[in-house]
């Protein structure tokens, strides 16, 4: 059979080897101890050197799909070629749930999560987060709050300052770490669950056919799916008995949208720190992460050998298998623009920020409040 589970891959006590057939950015990342790269047609080239000593090899791509494909093709030739069943998402799996059988470890861990936070990242997270919360008034008395989870780097991080901010004795609010299901794929689903278990977020799930209803959506899937997501965290927060919802968008979110309104919306906004909801009264948005730099959080999970989903969407799940870059969207390309602009001027990113902070009316042509339109004309004559 040319295709084996993790667990037989395991067994095979012989001297073997894997070939991780996947991009190089992918490989580069993370991949399998002792793993080789190669692309297939390299591979196809080399199969006959490599197993000339009877060596068995085991090809690992994301899903387990194209090693399938080629190891058919090897085995029908007379190669011991096999193909690791569901791939790097297998041994992810593995890697995980060995990783929770070890409780004493596991224990350990989350503690060294939990110090990196106040700690080494104290300047670069913690500080920012409380001063997000203190400067634009995110928390007040007798809030309770739905930290809404989505499994990403930014979510999980978020729910861990909250707990954090808890423990060191601002018991002046409520909170509920919040899960929706709109419709992951198993393998996203079990991710989400094992880390919040393996770093002690209890967290309250629910669920949602968010996925199914826009699938047949054909314009704007994206918009109509994140309006969708908000709403249904907004009832079921509410439901709760919370008063507000916190999500994690960061600074670089922050920056990215003033610049993604301003080059093809042709306006001028940004994401603000926090909002009262117009159709669920009583309800506010807030967005605790306001201040803190992605990288930061990029070095955060990566300090702390996390790993979170990269793309929660049903329909890019071949994004999400091979990191979630989310090549060719307007946001990549704002953020690519970002960074180039950056490697010549260390303030650029600052300056993005602080311009809708410096907004002169005295020098703007027109603009909208409360959604009527003003222009420069009305009192221009009035004034001299």
């Amino acid at each position: 059979m040319f295709r084996k589970t993790m667990e037989e891959y395991e067994a095979d006590t012989r001297k073997k080897l894997v070939i991780d057939i996947r991009e190089k950015e992918a490989f580069d990342k993370e991949t399998m101890p002792g793993a080789l790269h190669m692309d297939s047609e390299t591979l196809k080239q080399q199969i006959k050197e490599l197993t000339k000593d009877q060596t068995p090899v085991y090809l690992l791509c994301h899903t387990g799909q194209q090693s399938d494909a080629l190891a058919e093709d090897f085995e029908k030739e007379g190669y011991e070629v096999y193909s690791i069943q569901d791939g790097f998402r297998a041994y992810l799996r593995l890697k995980l749930r060995t990783v929770m059988r070890q409780e004493d470890l596991k224990e350990q861990c989350c503690a060294d999560v939990e110090r990196s936070i106040v700690k080494k990242f104290r300047k670069e997270i913690w500080r920012p987060f409380t001063k997000a919360i203190n400067e634009y008034e995110l928390i007040k008395d007798g809030d309770k709050i739905a930290v809404c989870i989505s499994g990403g780097k930014d979510s999980m991080l978020m729910a861990k300052l909250f707990q954090e901010l808890k423990r060191h004795g601002q018991q002046n609010f409520e909170v509920v770490y919040l899960v929706m299901n709109p419709g992951y794929n198993p393998f996203n689903y079990q991710v989400i669950l094992d880390n919040a278990q393996f770093l002690n977020v209890p967290i309250t799930v629910f669920e949602s056919e968010i996925f199914d209803i826009v699938a047949s959506e054909e314009q704007s899937p994206c918009y109509l799916c994140a309006r969708m997501r908000r709403g249904y965290l907004y009832s079921k927060a509410k439901e709760l008995g919370c008063n507000k919802i916190a999500l994690g968008h960061h600074f670089d979110d922050v920056i990215e949208t003033i610049l993604m309104g301003m080059l093809y919306g042709a306006q001028i906004q940004t994401m603000m720190p926090k909002l009262h909801s117009t159709n669920f009264e009583g309800m506010e948005l807030i967005r605790p992460l306001y201040l803190v730099r992605e990288e930061d959080i990029i070095r955060w999970r990566d300090y702390n050998h996390l790993q979170f989903i990269q793309c929660a969407c049903r329909f890019t799940e071949s994004c999400a298998s091979c990191g979630g870059t989310e090549k060719g969207s307007k946001r990549a390309e704002i953020k690519a623009l970002i960074k180039e602009l950056s490697a010549k001027s260390p303030y650029i990113e600052k300056n993005i920020f602080r311009s809708v902070e410096n907004v002169n009316l005295n020098t703007i042509v027109a603009y909208k409040q409360n959604g009527q339109k003003h222009s420069f004309l009305e009192d221009y004559d009035s004034k001299y």
